[in-house]
């Protein structure tokens, strides 16, 4: 007589690789210093706008994992990417990556890719994994070989019933981010150049953290220039003053 052996209810979803085993980027390596320094110039700037936010996170080269990817321990890392609805902080160490099943399924509501030397299929393979995995803002900014491409130096496209369609206009306004964002000439680290930039509604652009440091170290040079100003009247007045006594004596009391 034959036994058959119990059925195993086995899921191997029961037991991912968590994001502190996960690697957190694809280690590799940025064709130069801008695909860091604009991402990071967009996340300052929310750092200011943003500072009484808790519920966003910004990634900067962090990889993304959807459950394919959590399994294969392959993550997508953009550029840089913007969640929405999700604790800023997590952890004392901060994110090592961002695994959607510990981030309660919420998938980035946007996604910047930087075209640089190398041509790394931004409007490719990439385009169709973002598409795949619901973000609804593509961002691509290729400020330098637009030409080689065929495309134009800042493209912006809505997720649209599983497809992309480029939105017209910059900068490009995104209601459901309240955010717009588009180019314009400026200085980081004392590097005159494009830049990208988060606008309000109107189209007025958000001041980057040296503009404001800028702004408030005039401020303070316009009060202490004012409170020297005030010093010195009153230095004059008290001078006067002396005189008048050297002349003249006390004032009266019933003078006033």
């Amino acid at each position: 007589m034959s036994h058959s052996s119990p059925m195993l209810d086995y899921n191997p979803l029961d037991n991912l690789p968590t994001s502190a085993e996960l690697p957190d980027s694809d280690d590799t390596p940025v064709d130069n210093e801008l695909q860091n320094i604009i991402p990071n110039l967009l996340k300052a700037v929310l750092a200011l706008i943003w500072a009484t936010r808790n519920d966003w996170f910004m990634g900067v080269d962090m990889g993304i994992y959807d459950r394919t990817g959590q399994i294969r321990r392959t993550p997508i890392v953009p550029d840089a990417f913007l969640s929405l609805g999700v604790e800023r902080l997590k952890g004392q160490l901060g994110r090592l990556s961002y695994v959607l099943a510990e981030e309660n399924n919420i998938v980035p509501i946007l996604v910047l890719e930087f075209v640089s030397q190398t041509y790394g299929e931004e409007y490719g393979q990439k385009m169709t994994d973002y598409a795949r995995m619901g973000v609804l803002y593509y961002v691509i900014y290729n400020p330098d070989h637009w030409r080689r491409d065929r495309h134009e130096p800042l493209e912006v496209y809505q997720l649209i019933e599983g497809e992309y369609v480029r939105q017209p206009g910059e900068p490009v306004w995104m209601p459901e981010i309240g955010l717009g964002i588009g180019r314009e000439v400026g200085i980081c680290e004392q590097w005159q150049r494009d830049w990208l930039y988060w606008y309000d509604e109107q189209g007025n652009r958000y001041p980057v953290p040296e503009e404001v440091i800028s702004r408030l170290q005039q401020r303070l040079e316009m009060a202490q220039s004012q409170l020297e100003q005030e010093q010195q009247r009153i230095a004059e007045m008290e001078s006067l003053l002396t005189k008048y006594r050297k002349r003249f004596g006390e004032l009266p009391e019933n003078c006033f």
